[in-house]
């Protein structure tokens, strides 16, 4: 039976996924796309910095959908050393995502969006399954 609390979290974990990848992306939405590189600065020096742009917002993402789980399990006790190796594992796969629709152009933001919300539901479910049950 899952709790409350446990459903506030992902009810939480849902809510930072909304304010993170709609309202506090900013400049990031551009500049994680090659072509805005390519037309603002061509220069053959800043070819891969959009890389970076997505980097950034992948970590912002990852942090962000975890941080509910992570202020329950400090106020619970539960140790999440471990569980923390899902930030990086959210973040590369997140910025994957988000080149396959920015850059690649093979989904679109349907897609996109649905592969996020099962990242956050299985992380969700990892955190469920070996901390709370």
């Amino acid at each position: 039976m899952i709790s409350w609390i446990s459903f506030l979290i992902l009810v939480a974990m849902f809510f930072a996924h909304l304010v993170d990848d709609y309202y506090l992306q900013g400049w990031l939405a551009s500049g994680k796309q090659k072509s805005w590189w390519e037309k603002n600065a061509p220069d053959p020096l800043y070819r891969h910095d959009y890389k970076m742009a997505l980097s950034c917002h992948a970590m912002s993402w990852s942090i962000m959908i975890s941080a509910p789980i992570i202020i329950y399990s400090l106020y619970a006790g539960i140790n999440l050393d471990w569980f923390l190796l899902i930030i990086p594992v959210n973040m590369a796969i997140h910025a994957v995502v988000d080149d396959l629709k920015a850059n690649r152009h093979k989904i679109n933001l349907i897609a996109d969006q649905s592969i996020h919300f099962s990242q956050i539901l299985l992380t969700w479910l990892l955190f469920i399954l070996i901390f709370v049950m």
